[in-house]
């Protein structure tokens, strides 16, 4: 059954953040980490470390979606209908990865996106933990790891973003 967006209840009635949780845990409910773990379990540490970041709810609601299109369990169809204010579709789309982009053209267009970077920051900050990359076989966790340390780079962010 897909997932349906809801409408709009009035111009400034947006999806509360339990709404768009429980859709974006629905549409990714078949997926795993790389390590075999419910792909929920990153959606939900990257919304709160959005949150322990100072992002606001429509930052947060962007985390729980982060990867709903790139993953296609959404599509941009459903992002532009859904109930939920311009500034969180924005980010997610800035974060949405396009097949064959470069990556410095995808932190460009992170950069030039507000609230994107701090999303950004947060996958990337559960993405590189060393308890979730030493549940992968080596190789697989050194490529990660350089691959993460230099979208880092790439978006200026330091050690404790």
């Amino acid at each position: 059954m897909p997932l349906m967006p809801h409408e709009p209840r009035s111009s400034e009635a947006y999806m509360s953040l339990g709404e768009v949780e429980a859709i974006a845990c629905a549409a990714h409910a078949a997926q795993q980490d790389k390590a075999g773990r419910p792909y929920a379990e990153h959606l939900r540490a990257v919304a709160e470390g959005v949150r322990a970041r100072g992002g606001g709810d429509e930052l947060v609601a962007a985390a729980w979606l982060h990867d709903s299109v790139e993953d296609g369990v959404l599509d941009d169809g459903w992002l532009e209908a859904a109930a939920l204010p311009q500034a969180t579709k924005d980010v997610v789309r800035a974060v949405t990865k396009r097949p064959g982009e470069e990556p410095e053209a995808y932190a460009r267009r992170i950069l030039a996106t507000p609230g994107a970077r701090l999303v950004k920051a947060a996958d990337l900050a559960h993405n590189a933990d060393p308890q979730r990359l030493a549940a992968l076989d080596a190789p697989t966790a050194e490529r990660l790891t350089h691959k993460y340390s230099a979208m880092r780079t790439y978006l200026g962010l330091g050690p404790d973003d």
